[in-house]
């Protein structure tokens, strides 16, 4: 037992010595194998080096051989940029050499040829004195024969011209008004529809107040209320001032909006009706006046449709219509101007062969921007002309209403049909009231615009204006300087004042010889 013991102890000691043994060879071999990669490592590196450093060098070598050629080009391209330059100064040297050259002839052409000038203005001036003593004598030889001076023989002369240059022009004015009198009928329809054309230009003069009358001076401290309550509530809620004051069993409504107006009227007319006068009766009598207006906005929108013979007029035109009820133009209604204007652009252009329905729409619309021009900025023109795109209207009749004060010339027959229907209207007797005092101004202007013509005696406005007879003197003027006087006072008139319908223009001219016998 102990014996194999000891066999165990020595076969594990060998065993033991024999793992270091080859451990220590496995150490040296893989030290052998690692110095032998490094070292093949290192011989790579050093000829990948060797490598790099050549390719480098044959890299540096291309680079300089190519820079080497770029320099040769570019100095090539230089040196033939300077050649050029160098054949394109000599070229412009021989130019400018050959120009001097040129001026230098051109100098002496000249030298010569004012020299020739000066000679040729000396025998002018020769030849000048020569004609003028020549004239001189002529002039004293005419003088002696006629028996005039040279200032007296000019003024003769000048006057005889001056008379037959007056003949003529009446002769020619004459002769124009009788060739465009024999016209054919189409001409004749566009000389007609442009003559009446002209009318006055658009004035506001409106009532702006109406008048409520009371039962008694008591209301008027009803109608004011406590503190005043009553009436701020009812100027709160109809937009229109109430003017109390010393004017017995009477209150004054002022507004410029004829519509508020006239529900404020009627408000108050069933307030006083009623006797029960508060805050909350006046919001509720407001409303219903408000209503009641409407009501008649629409029935007289809807019957003057009709009236007009009218029917696919938009419904909001037909509202604006019917509030032209509540508004006047120099005391005429302007709704009732409206269908006049209307029936009357439909019977001028049955005569002149146009379209009757188209004139009458137009003549119809033609102020319905007077319907809203106290609710928004801007002319009644403009803003008809806005509603009228609004409401899909044609363009002839958007025309005539920007047209028919003249605001744009006229280019359509039916704009010139509506303007002179709206003339007129406006200007037939008794259609309009005007102001007395702008009505003498007018009066005074005619006869100014008269009486700055030369040659007038005296003129006279007649007829409330729509004449002026003017006198004339008969040494003065003659028959036919009456003509063409006539005619430039017109047109002064027409440039200068402002007037509806026409004026006729009457130039009187007489001369008379009174003797007795004895």
């Amino acid at each position: 037992m102990p014996n194999n013991l000891l066999t165990y102890l020595i076969i594990g000691i060998i065993a033991v010595v024999l793992c270091i043994v080859f451990f220590i060879l496995g150490s040296v071999a893989r030290k052998n194998k690692a110095e032998k990669a490094i070292g093949s490592a290192e011989e790579e590196a050093r000829r990948i080096l060797s490598d790099a450093i050549k390719n480098a060098e044959a890299k540096k070598k291309e680079l300089l051989i190519e820079a080497k050629d770029e320099v040769h080009q570019l100095r090539q391209e230089t040196e033939r940029d300077l050649r050029e330059r160098r054949s394109e100064v000599q070229r412009q040297e021989r130019r400018l050499q050959q120009k001097e050259e040129t001026l230098d002839k051109k100098i002496d052409n000249l030298e010569i040829k004012e020299e020739n000038v000066a000679k040729r203005a000396k025998e002018v001036e020769q030849k000048l004195e020569e004609s003028e003593h020549i004239k001189r004598s002529q002039l004293e030889m005419l003088e002696r024969i006629s028996g005039y001076s040279k200032e007296q023989a000019k003024d003769y002369l000048l006057s005889v011209l001056d008379g037959e240059l007056t003949h003529a022009k009446a002769l020619k004015i004459k002769a124009f008004e009788e060739k465009t009198k024999d016209e054919s009928d189409t001409i004749a329809r566009e000389i007609v529809s442009r003559a009446i054309q002209r009318c006055a230009a658009d004035h506001s003069s409106e009532v702006t107040v109406s008048v409520v009358p009371l039962p008694n001076d008591e209301m008027k401290g009803r109608i004011i209320g406590r503190e005043g309550r009553n009436i701020r509530t009812l100027e709160t809620a109809t937009g229109v001032d109430l003017i109390i004051d010393d004017t017995p069993e009477a209150i004054t409504l002022s507004s410029f909006d004829p519509v508020r107006r006239e529900v404020a009227r009627i408000a108050l007319e069933k307030l006083i009706t009623d006797g029960r006068i508060h805050p909350a009766r006046i919001e509720e009598m407001v409303q219903k006046a408000q209503n009641d207006v409407n009501n008649i906005i629409k029935r007289e929108g809807e019957r003057a449709m009709l009236d007009a013979g009218l029917h696919s007029l938009h419904p909001e035109l037909v509202k604006l219509l019917g509030k032209l009820y509540y508004r006047t133009s120099y005391g005429q209604n302007v709704l009732n101007h409206s269908l006049e204007v209307c029936h009357l652009s439909g019977i001028i252009a049955a005569e002149l062969g146009e379209n009757v329905t188209l004139a009458k729409r137009a003549g119809l619309l033609h102020d319905i921007g007077k319907a809203i021009d106290h609710e928004q900025e801007g002319t009644h023109i403009q803003l008809g002309v806005e509603a009228a795109k609004k409401y899909k209207e044609s363009e002839d009749v958007i025309h005539a209403i920007h047209a028919h004060h003249g605001e744009v010339e006229a280019k359509t027959v039916i704009a010139c049909i509506v303007q002179a229907a709206d003339a007129i209207s406006a200007a037939r007797p008794g259609a309009r009231r005007e102001n007395i005092e702008s009505y003498i101004k007018r009066l005074e202007k005619l006869e100014e615009i008269a009486n700055s013509f030369n040659g007038v005696e005296g003129s006279f406005a007649i007829q409330a204006g729509r004449e002026v007879r003017i006198v004339v003197k008969p040494e003065v003027i003659d028959d036919d300087q009456m003509i063409i006087m006539a005619k430039d006072i017109a047109a002064k008139i027409e440039n200068e004042l402002d007037y509806p319908g026409q004026i006729k223009v009457n130039v009187i001219r007489e001369n008379r010889a009174v003797d007795y016998a004895k």
